[in-house]
């Protein structure tokens, strides 16, 4: 699973938005990311990973324990497919 070419994370006021740089991939709306978002999101930019390799590093990162780690990298995964931010 790897993030979408055409997006790039960007801080503004203090939150992480997710922005189109490309007209081929536009974004309805705006797409905001907390701090598990954005850390999950850096993650992805390093290359192709799995939600296994993302509830690992978020367990490395936060004190967080595996099972949290997992539904939260479900959700993000679910939210970010959804808005077409994933390359299938």
């Amino acid at each position: 699973m790897k993030l979408k070419e055409g997006f790039l994370l960007r801080n503004m006021l203090g939150m992480g938005v997710v922005v189109s740089i490309d007209a081929a991939t536009p974004v309805e709306g705006v797409i905001t990311l907390n701090d598990t978002g954005i850390f999950l999101w850096k993650t992805m930019e390093q290359g192709e990973t799995t939600p296994e390799t993302l509830v690992r590093a978020l367990t490395a990162e936060y004190d967080v324990d595996e099972q949290t780690a997992a539904r939260d990298v479900e959700a993000f995964v679910a939210k970010a497919r959804e808005a077409g931010l994933l390359a299938e």
